[in-house]
């Protein structure tokens, strides 16, 4: 794997990013869609995501370098697919949807630590199990699933590569394999 080879699909995923959260931003703002707090949990996870992305295209870092990048790449897509995955399963849930949405919530989170939060928003509410968008047949955080897992399967391919190369020659340059001398 060559350094080019790393900066460009940091920058590629720098601009799939970019483009995933302009769409996500045309759906709240020009088409009006109400983010629930899985979907800002997920938008922040894909934030995330891109930054790095975009940090580590401009830097063309080393191989340790690629590999932190990847690492904590994998970490953000890692939590969007959860966060994802969670949020289809209260959709797919019917009975979840009877929940009504506990009142002025931004006042309970001021006074809760940020664990609590975080498990609040996972246990979900009515805003998190409704469906209001979709395209082929597919709601947003099902693209969100789509996109998340592609780039956490990235993640990984990139991280065994790079731990691979590692294997093969040590940055030290120095060979791995033990050279035996013959008369």
């Amino acid at each position: 794997m060559s350094l080019a080879c790393s900066r460009s699909l940091f920058f590629m995923i720098f601009i799939t990013g970019s483009l995933a959260l302009g769409v996500s931003f045309y759906l709240e703002y020009a088409v009006g869609l109400r983010p629930c707090d899985l979907c800002l949990l997920q938008r922040f996870c894909l934030a995330l995501l891109t930054g790095i992305s975009l940090t580590a295209s401009v830097q063309g870092p080393g191989r340790f370098g690629s590999f932190l990048y990847w690492l904590l790449g994998f970490f953000c897509s890692l939590a969007g697919t959860i966060t994802a995955w969670r949020q289809i399963l209260l959709q797919s849930d019917p009975l979840h949807q009877l929940l009504t949405c506990p009142p002025n919530l931004d006042a309970a989170y001021e006074n809760m630590p940020w664990l609590c939060q975080v498990t609040q928003m996972f246990q979900g509410d009515a805003d998190c199990a409704e469906i209001a968008w979709t395209l082929f047949d597919l709601s947003v955080p099902e693209w969100s699933l789509l996109f998340f897992v592609a780039m956490t399967i990235l993640g990984i391919y990139q991280l065994l590569h790079i731990v691979w190369l590692a294997c093969e020659r040590p940055l030290s340059g120095e060979s791995s394999h033990r050279v035996q001398l013959s008369d």
